[in-house]
């Protein structure tokens, strides 16, 4: 069918502000990578946009010649992948759990649940049970543990896991598998899409996280890779200070620096999305009920 004129100015209007929309995202982030392959003179003077100017690969060297820089991208996996895991095991199961109406004591335990995501301990009692009670002060365990359990990714699963057919449970137990059985092989096969997207939430989480690596790790060779951009910046932070008091013409922050840190930092991230995207439409595909 021939589409009408109004049809088409509609989609011309809804591709335009697609685009826009698209440039506007991802124009920050094409700025920071052009910055980190130019000149610091060209990014004083202004004169970077999305494309590099005094093209300098010198900052990338001496990053990635510094020892802290990967022994903290080092901690920053084993973060990651053991914060990941232990989350997903402990928010799959408790989510599974509380999907049942029939468990015992499920409307205390989704209140108690609930209730933390609007009271919080506060930082200094947290502070002081991890550091002193605990014994933590320097483990990559302080960082992995307290957050182990999202009460929102909790939440979701939750009502995930109410809304797949009681049939496939019931005809499962006829059969003779156990509660254990069904979980493991019917109802975790079935939500792959909301595992992958789940998994992906978590990853991105840990590996952005600084602020628990700021209270408990004070040794630069236990810190996330997020810790060391962090550093990087409070250094420029503070140099800039001191210099705009010392009357000087210019700050002493340097962006080239801080760009480079930002690419490394985020370039493993934004390299394995499109692999997790590719899952969540297999996930999606394998998790339908034929």
């Amino acid at each position: 069918m021939k589409e009408s004129m109004s049809r088409k100015i509609f989609k011309i209007i809804n591709a335009t502000i697609i685009v826009l929309f698209i440039f506007f995202t991802v124009y920050p982030f094409l700025q920071v990578v052009a910055e980190s392959f130019s000149s610091e003179a060209m990014i004083r003077g202004g004169h970077v946009n999305i494309l590099p100017r005094g093209f300098n690969i010198n900052t990338y060297r001496a990053l990635m010649s510094d020892p802290i820089f990967w022994l903290n991208y080092r901690n920053t996996l084993i973060i990651t992948v053991a914060s990941t895991a232990l989350s997903m095991f402990m928010t799959t199961t408790a989510a599974y759990a509380l999907s049942k109406k029939d468990l015992a004591g499920r409307s205390f335990l989704l209140f108690l649940f609930a209730f933390t995501m609007f009271f919080g301990g506060g930082i200094i009692p947290t502070f002081i049970l991890i550091n002193n009670f605990i014994g933590w002060s320097n483990n990559l365990l302080a960082v992995i543990v307290p957050g182990a359990l999202g009460i929102f990714n909790l939440l979701i699963m939750k009502t995930f896991f109410e809304n797949l057919p009681k049939e496939l449970e019931e005809a499962a137990a006829i059969d003779g598998l156990s509660q254990y059985g069904i979980f493991l092989k019917i109802v975790l096969p079935l939500s792959k899409a909301v595992i992958a997207t789940q998994i992906l939430f978590f990853a991105v989480g840990n590996w952005n996280a600084w602020f628990g690596a700021w209270l408990f790790i004070s040794n630069r060779s236990l810190q996330p890779v997020a810790m060391y951009l962090r550093n990087l910046v409070a250094a420029a932070t503070a140099l800039t200070a001191e210099h705009a008091a010392a009357g000087a013409a210019e700050g002493g922050v340097n962006h080239n620096v801080g760009a480079v840190a930002m690419v490394l930092v985020t370039a493993p991230i934004i390299c394995s999305y499109p692999f997790a995207q590719k899952y969540f439409v297999e996930g999606v595909t394998l998790g339908s009920v034929k």
